[in-house]
């Protein structure tokens, strides 16, 4: 993937320059087993003849999976930790925690999934991490937003 010196890769420059106008998807946390960040694998209705019901939960599901994994408790998250209190967290300029790695791994798959399923159909799926972990958005490149009347 080619990166671009004054915005990083093509993705997020076609992300950055799409019309503000389009129609967006929300796909919300699911706090329905606690706090942990998942997010809801339920088909929204907006999706529909646009993009295959399997690939949208193959990609919520792997994000979801990687979230897991980030806050999974081992041996070596608690000895990170320590090693964090010890050093006063200074070691942290030193070394990712593996909660950073696996942010990481979930914007690097993120824009895989938009290059190679989500951008061929005109969809473009925006990181959780950029919009704080609330909810994945989906933007439909090829629809104008429209308004609700009330």
């Amino acid at each position: 993937m080619a990166t671009n010196a004054n915005h990083g890769t093509q993705l997020e420059d076609l992300a950055s320059s799409r019309p503000p106008g389009c129609l967006k998807v929300f796909i919300q946390r699911d706090y329905s087993e606690g706090t942990s960040v998942k997010f809801q694998a339920k088909f929204p209705p907006e999706l529909e003849g646009k993009i295959e019901k399997s690939a949208f939960e193959n990609t919520i599901n792997d994000i979801n999976g990687m979230f897991v994994e980030a806050e999974k408790m081992s041996c070596g998250r608690y000895c990170e930790g320590c090693l964090g209190c010890l050093t006063a967290y200074l070691v942290f300029f030193c070394m990712e925690t593996h909660y950073e790695q696996m942010m990481k791994k979930v914007t690097k798959y993120v824009a895989e999934q938009n290059e190679r399923v989500w951008n061929p159909r005109g969809l473009l799926i925006t990181n959780p991490i950029e919009r704080g972990l609330r909810v994945i958005e989906i933007s439909l490149l090829t629809e104008p937003a429209t308004t609700r009347s009330q």
